[in-house]
């Protein structure tokens, strides 16, 4: 049995020796593709193949990496693929990323799909929170994210839900605030709608130009220690090299601009940074992993390298491939403005012809109701004459009854002249009857004033019969003792009624009072309250959503960000302040 499993690995290990190909995957952030390589390719082999196939010039900028236990490496353009810590197992999967950040991505990235490779690869980072972003900075990322993905708003077609299976914001930062998605979504969208007219290009070059500035853009972190045993990160980018807190990525304890390093020493395990002011003491470090020691090398070596072209003048290959990168972009333009003419006279052309076919409906409904007016009019022309009909018979009727009626007035005039007499004595005895009726009322009046005053009579004698009655009781019966009248009037009220209600006048005045100053004290308030949130309602894109974070989920990055924000602080600024001597020492 062990003779026989030898003989299959020999048989195995012998197709390996023989096999002059093998299979690499490699991964981009937009795509994956396979490519079939001889065993003897280098590095730079693979890694021009790739190139050409996506049609990539600015080379310099990205590189192989692959994972090696904890940590990452990449492939050595002058060293064969197999030879390298690699997984044999086929198909080799190696990820195509960007290796080396620029300074500047407007002025440097002159291709489109190096803008684009960036720009996924950068939106990975700030998503996955390799990159602190800033909840407002988050927002505005995503917005040109969209635009680049979308185009330009359009609320007919982009509505309420279009972004809902999109990754757009940090967990980190949705799990700040009391939002919902939707919040969220319509945040994006109101600045998304202010990019209109902006290219997919367009987009994605704002895209990394505002992500240029977050403080951890295009830093590489690795730990360190100095000679003292302290532990540091050590931050690598196009700028420099940063020496960080641990607990700190955001703000460095003192920088190294490339131009004010003259050499970088590494010696088994020990890296010593030797500033070019001999005055300033030299910065040693060490790391404990050697491949880490090597990354940090290449990495260094290669950021210095870059630092250098750039300050350079442009070679030849790089100034022809910025002439066509000029050329491109302006027939792109010109292509773009061709086609928003077209665009915008096709809109008025739909437009006009909307506007016909509301004419054409309007007239169609003018002309239904002027035929309907038509039917009306006949009509009525018709009921009009049945009606001028009736009238004409109306008229000989009523001029029958006016001869009549005549008649009658002549008749009622000698009947008139006869009953004038009789008129005239009726209202003699009219007269007559009105002069008894006076006389009848004075009768009456006078009747009642002596009724009146009989009855007064009548009073006063039944009121001198009971004084008699009451004297003649008085006589006729003394009494031994008398009875005292009452002292307390009848009609007095009692002191504490009287009391009592002045009280009651004061405390309703009292309490109007009250009620007026709480009117006052509450009109104040809403005063106060309307101006508030009117004030809220000016404020930028981070203000309107402070209202909702929820502080207890802040991270240190978020605090750390914040505190230099309130100082005013920014990552040129910090970068400017640190290369002190002072910190230097501090730090060794």
């Amino acid at each position: 049995m062990a003779s026989a499993l030898a003989a299959k690995m020999g048989l195995n290990s012998l197709r390996r020796k023989q096999a002059k190909n093998f299979n690499v995957r490699i991964t981009t952030m937009d795509a994956d593709m396979e490519f079939s390589c001889e065993v003897k390719w280098k590095g730079k082999d693979l890694f021009d193949l790739v190139c050409r196939a996506l049609g990539l010039r600015e080379t310099w900028f990205f590189g192989f990496q692959y994972d090696v236990k904890d940590t990452v490496a990449w492939i050595k353009m002058d060293k064969k693929v197999l030879d390298h810590d690699v997984s044999k197992e086929e198909p080799i999967t190696l990820n195509f990323l960007a290796k080396f950040y620029p300074e500047n991505a407007e002025e440097e990235l002159v291709q489109d799909i190096t803008q684009h490779l960036f720009f996924l690869q950068v939106k990975n980072k700030i998503l996955e929170e390799e990159i602190y972003c800033p909840p407002e900075a988050s927002v505005l990322l995503a917005s040109y994210a969209v635009q680049a993905k979308y185009g330009d708003y359009d609320p007919n077609v982009h509505k309420l839900g279009f972004l809902a299976q999109e990754e757009l914001l940090p967990k980190r930062v949705i799990n700040l605030y009391q939002m919902t998605a939707e919040m969220w979504e319509e945040r994006i969208t109101s600045c998304y709608a202010e990019h209109r007219g902006r290219t997919r290009e367009d987009a994605e070059m704002e895209y990394l130009k505002i992500a240029q500035d977050l403080e951890m853009y295009g830093i590489n972190y690795f730990p360190i220690r100095n000679k003292k045993g302290t532990d540091l990160l050590l931050g690598v980018d196009a700028l420099g090299l940063h020496i960080y807190d641990p607990d700190n990525k955001l703000t460095p304890k003192c920088s190294f601009p490339w131009n004010e390093i003259r050499n970088i020493s590494y010696s088994d395990r020990e890296f010593a940074i030797k500033p070019l002011d001999k005055k300033t003491d030299v910065f040693k470090f060490n790391s404990s992993k050697l491949k880490v020691n090597k990354l940090i090398l290449q990495l260094c070596m290669g950021n210095h390298d870059l630092f250098l072209r750039r300050r350079r003048v442009d070679s030849l290959e790089v100034q022809q491939m910025k002439a066509q990168a000029r050329e491109e972009r302006a027939r792109k333009r010109v292509e773009r403005q061709r086609l928003e003419r077209e665009k915008h006279l096709r809109e008025v052309a739909e437009r006009a012809r909307d506007d016909l076919e509301r004419r054409l409906i309007q007239l169609q409904d003018e002309a239904h109701m002027a035929n309907d007016a038509l039917l009306r009019s006949e009509e009525t022309a018709d009921l009009l004459a049945e009606k001028a009909q009736i009238a004409e018979e109306e008229a000989t009727l009523l001029s029958q009854k006016a001869s009549e009626a005549e008649a009658e007035m002549q008749r009622i005039k000698v009947t008139a002249i006869r009953s004038e007499e009789e008129r005239r004595m009726m209202e003699q005895k009219m007269l007559e009857a009105e002069m008894m009726a006076l006389k009848m009322a004075d009768e009456s009046e006078r009747r009642a004033m002596e009724a009146d005053q009989l009855k007064q009579d009548l009073q006063e004698a039944r009121d001198s019969e009971r004084r008699a009655k009451h004297k003649l009781l008085e006589i006729t019966s003394k009494s031994t003792y008398s009875v005292k009248p009452s002292t307390v009037p009848g009609d007095a009220m009692p002191p504490d009624l009287s009391f009592s209600r002045e009280n009651l006048s004061f405390d309703f005045k009292d309490t109007d009072m009250k009620r007026l100053s709480m009117e006052i004290e509450k009109e104040k308030v809403e005063y106060m309250e309307k101006s508030k949130h009117l004030q809220e309602q000016l404020n930028e894109l981070k203000t309107e959503i402070e209202s909702l974070k929820l502080k207890e989920r802040e991270t240190p990055l978020d605090i750390l960000h914040n505190e230099n924000t309130e100082k005013g602080t920014s990552k040129h600024s910090n970068f400017k302040k640190v290369t002190s001597t002072a910190t230097l020492k501090m730090l060794q």
